[in-house]
């Protein structure tokens, strides 16, 4: 077992790196294709010209994408519940990497640079909630990786709470274990002007249930990236994410799903508010239908809300099919401002022009808000995003 302070990295990659100027120029075919490693040094340098960087201010997160990081053990709170335990881990243990490997620089430099993994076990078939609080990491550079493992047929929410000042990148596995039904929360509110590049890697066995919740709301540069790969049969996954985005803030996420079994289903639903100057939002989602993938049932679907001029909304959504044989697949992506006969409705009943946005915008959101199924967090979030409107209505004042 290694110290925390005297950690020993060890670099594992899934094939040799191909030539970098060959990387940069074989186009990739299939989304499974995709170079992947545990190294950083095998990526080359990141222009901001890469299909996946090309809407990434990438000159803002610089030091997190190719500069020296802080990987040590940082501090962080827990809620208990019955069956659920939180542990630091040596870089050797067996369970990391099982779920995925990094396909960007950014991704595998936090790879590279941490020294433990955090790691949080859940058992037990009773339902609970467990709350990590992260919000004291600094405005140094920092590298984290985390597992979450839950043991076949557990049952638990799991919130993955972000707050304070961050430069982080990290990467997160989840090992859903056969006929476990989990919930995973990921919350952003991050002050300001903190910078976090994420990559949440699941792998969902037999008959297993993982919703997968992204919400942001605070950073600077907020750029996190869902995999789920469904290798078990019958397995189920559930996409949801919900962010806004003020003034300056680029707040990016690319979701991939990889049916890679039989008679598997997944939702993606992401849906994002934009107001103020520069405010931009990315959303890339990917699904691919694997040749073993038969009787699959998918569908993905982005919604943007424009609610002020200078505010940009990205959508791009795609989808591969490798079988024939599948219940059904489709996608779908809409940016737009508000609905004037929502907004004639409900003027017409006496509510004004100002409460009459909110109301649209915090009923837009609360489709993914209620997802989450903790009463409480969800009453917070609620809150935190009325507090986003009361900007927007006061700015516009």
């Amino acid at each position: 077992m290694t110290s925390a302070s005297t950690p020993t990295k060890t670099i594992d990659t899934d094939r040799p790196a191909a030539p970098t100027h060959l990387r940069s120029a074989v186009p990739v075919q299939t989304r499974s294709d995709r170079f992947h490693s545990t190294n950083v040094a095998d990526f080359p340098d990141v222009t901001g010209r890469e299909a996946g960087w090309k809407y990434t201010p990438v000159a803002r997160i610089a030091e997190l994408i190719s500069g020296e990081l802080d990987g040590s053990p940082y501090a962080y709170e827990a809620t208990t519940a019955p069956g659920v335990t939180t542990s630091w881990t040596a870089r050797d243990d067996a369970r990391i990497g099982s779920a995925g490997k990094p396909e960007d620089r950014a991704s595998a430099n936090a790879w590279t640079g941490f020294e433990q993994a955090l790691v949080i076990s859940i058992a037990g078939e009773d339902a609970k909630e467990v709350t990590v609080t992260r919000s004291a990491l600094g405005n140094g550079a920092r590298a984290a990786h985390t597992i979450i493992e839950a043991a076949p047929f557990s049952r638990a929410t799991l919130i993955l709470q972000n707050d304070g000042p961050a430069h982080l990148a990290e990467n997160v596995e989840l090992l859903i274990g056969d006929g476990a039904h989990i919930t995973v929360v990921s919350v952003q509110e991050w002050d300001d002007d903190a910078l976090h590049v994420a990559t949440h890697f699941a792998s969902l066995g037999r008959d297993a249930l993982l919703k997968h919740v992204v919400v942001t709301l605070g950073g600077g540069v907020v750029r996190i990236n869902p995999t789920a790969h469904l290798v078990g049969t019958g397995s189920d996954a559930e996409l949801y994410g919900a962010y806004f985005a003020d003034a300056g803030q680029h707040l990016e996420q690319q979701v991939y799903v990889f049916h890679d079994a039989a008679n598997t289903r997944s939702r993606v639903t992401y849906k994002g508010a934009l107001q103020g100057a520069g405010a931009r939002t990315v959303w890339i989602g990917d699904v691919l239908i694997g040749p073993k993938a038969v009787g699959t049932d998918t569908y993905e679907q982005n919604r943007n809300l424009v609610l002020t001029d200078g505010a940009r909304a990205d959508s791009v959504p795609n989808l591969e099919i490798e079988t024939g044989d599948i219940v059904g697949a489709g996608h779908a992506s809409a940016t737009g401002r508000f609905d004037d006969e929502q907004l004639f409705y409900l003027q017409s009943r006496g509510i004004t022009e100002d409460e009459a946005r909110r109301l649209v915008v915090r009923g837009f959101l609360s489709e993914i808000v209620q997802q989450i199924g903790s009463p409480a967090l969800q009453e917070r979030l609620q809150a935190a995003i009325e507090a986003e409107l009361e900007a927007v209505a006061v700015a516009a004042g």
